[in-house]
């Protein structure tokens, strides 16, 4: 008989359960390392499940104070603080609270939020841990890098190309185009070629915008001018200009003056600059350092010939942990900053003090990733299986900790889903197999603790214990 013909006397066993599928879950919805990554793909680390309830006294001050003002006001909140207020350490959820306000802020580019009277994009910078940011330049360069992260820079060329081209050729209809795919046409010269539009009329067309007028003849924007075949422009341009800007007074030019001219043209009148984990700067500067760093930012913000300090155009937003106001209050009182911009004084309306959680908090965030990852959605489950005890419990444990919450929550989903009789994860249960937990507070391994081997002695066949 054909081997294609026999079959096995085993038979696999259809009626096996996945290993969530009895709580309801298609996997453990919480993260086994609850840092926020951004670029990941992974929904449970990158910001995407995010529960706005439980920072919601925390937005509503940032869109009373910050995004609802009027941009045009001179006197609008132009440096802000979000203050973690809680002492108990990395992990209590601000980046992921600034990664939802940022994709809230971009969503509509804030119109919706400020009843169309602003019209501002954000970015979020991440200076770099290693202290390559430590200087002002190198904090122009993390500004930079995010606004070409943000792709910005594409939306306002085709912005500037839309408009262009709408008054050369009013009788031109894109409006079955989304958003997106008139971003992607009109920075792609095979389309204009496609569709029969001269690039370089558009090109000209732009070029009367009343903010470009007194740009840099270098500009990107203008290469190319004056030949027959002018260059299309498109993002890369801008970044290969950057990138051969040598003296840090071109590359603050750049950003506070001409970016802001160009952005404007596009139709922009602000940014909103989201700043996490700042005291990354001042952790590596001197005493000097801060002071210089500090007096940079205010005359970029407030007091130099900059076109950002007379509109104030960016609206820094920076992040900080309990304990860093008092590392840079000195350097913000000698640089004239804690004038613009205290950073001590807790009542006023440009910080933000961000609290610890509070038990009803914990309850939210469990059900926001249980619900993620719900088998059927519709069947109403709550904090199954975690009972409401046991949640109260998780909560004081992790000292409210929103990234020891979620540990802690993956460790004991982790252990229950490997007892086969397990259907609750209560008092009890988390009393039974306390410890689970604490195994992942090892140090980070790396050079500084790693163990040494003496070659030499090893060689010799001298090697000590």
């Amino acid at each position: 008989m054909s081997n294609l013909l026999k079959k096995p006397t085993q038979l696999q066993n259809y009626e096996s359960i996945g290993t969530y599928e009895r709580f309801n879950l298609s996997e453990n919805p919480f993260p086994s390392e609850p840092t926020v990554n951004k670029e990941s793909t992974d929904k449970r680390i990158n910001g995407n499940i995010y529960e706005m309830q439980i920072r919601e006294h925390e937005y509503e001050q940032i869109l009373t104070n910050f995004i609802k003002q009027p941009q045009n006001n001179p006197n609008h909140i132009r440096l802000g603080y979000i203050i973690d207020s809680s002492y108990i350490g990395r992990g209590n959820g601000k980046s992921a609270f600034l990664l939802n306000l940022l994709h809230t802020i971009n969503r509509e580019y804030s119109l919706d939020l400020s009843d169309e009277q602003n019209k501002c994009f954000a970015i979020y910078v991440s200076p770099e841990p290693g202290g390559r940011t430590k200087t002002f330049i190198g904090f122009i360069d993390a500004i930079f890098d995010s606004i070409l992260k943000s792709q910005i820079i594409s939306v306002c060329l085709a912005t500037l190309r839309l408009e262009a081209i709408n008054k050369l050729h009013p009788e031109l209809n894109f409006g079955h185009f989304s958003e997106s795919e008139l971003v992607q046409h009109l920075n792609d010269p095979a389309w204009f070629e496609n569709n029969s539009i001269s690039s370089s009329s558009v090109q000209s067309e732009i070029l009367n915008d009343v903010h470009l007028q007194d740009l840099p003849s270098d500009f990107p924007i203008f290469s190319g001018r004056n030949t027959f075949y002018p260059t299309f422009m498109t993002q890369k341009d801008f970044e290969n200009y950057f990138r051969e800007l040598k003296k840090p007074k071109e590359k603050i030019d750049f950003i506070f003056t001409h970016l802001v001219k160009f952005f404007l043209a596009a139709n922009f009148n602000g940014a909103y600059v989201l700043v996490d984990d700042f005291e990354r700067i001042p952790d590596f500067q001197s005493s000097r350092q801060k002071k210089d760093f500090a007096l940079e930012l205010r005359s970029c913000l407030f007091d130099g010939y900059y076109t950002n300090a007379k509109l104030g155009f960016y609206n820094l937003i920076l992040v900080l942990h309990a304990g860093v106001p008092r590392l840079i209050s000195d350097a913000w009182a000698s640089s004239g900053m804690e004038n613009r911009a205290p950073i001590n004084q807790l009542n006023y309306k440009h910080i933000i003090s961000f609290e610890k959680l509070t038990k009803e908090h914990v309850a939210l965030l469990l059900k926001k990733y249980l619900t993620e990852y719900r088998i059927d959605p519709n069947k109403s489950d709550g904090l199954s299986p975690f009972t409401e005890g046991a949640v109260h419990q998780i909560g004081e444990l992790s000292e409210f900790n929103a990234a020891k919450i979620l540990r802690m929550a993956y460790e004991l989903l982790e252990k229950a889903a490997g007892i086969p009789t397990q259907k609750l994860i209560d008092e009890n249960f988390i009393l039974d197999n306390r410890g689970l937990w604490e195994t992942g507070d090892e140090p980070e391994h790396n050079i500084d603790i790693a163990k040494t081997t003496d070659l030499l002695s090893k060689a010799m066949g001298q090697e000590k214990e």
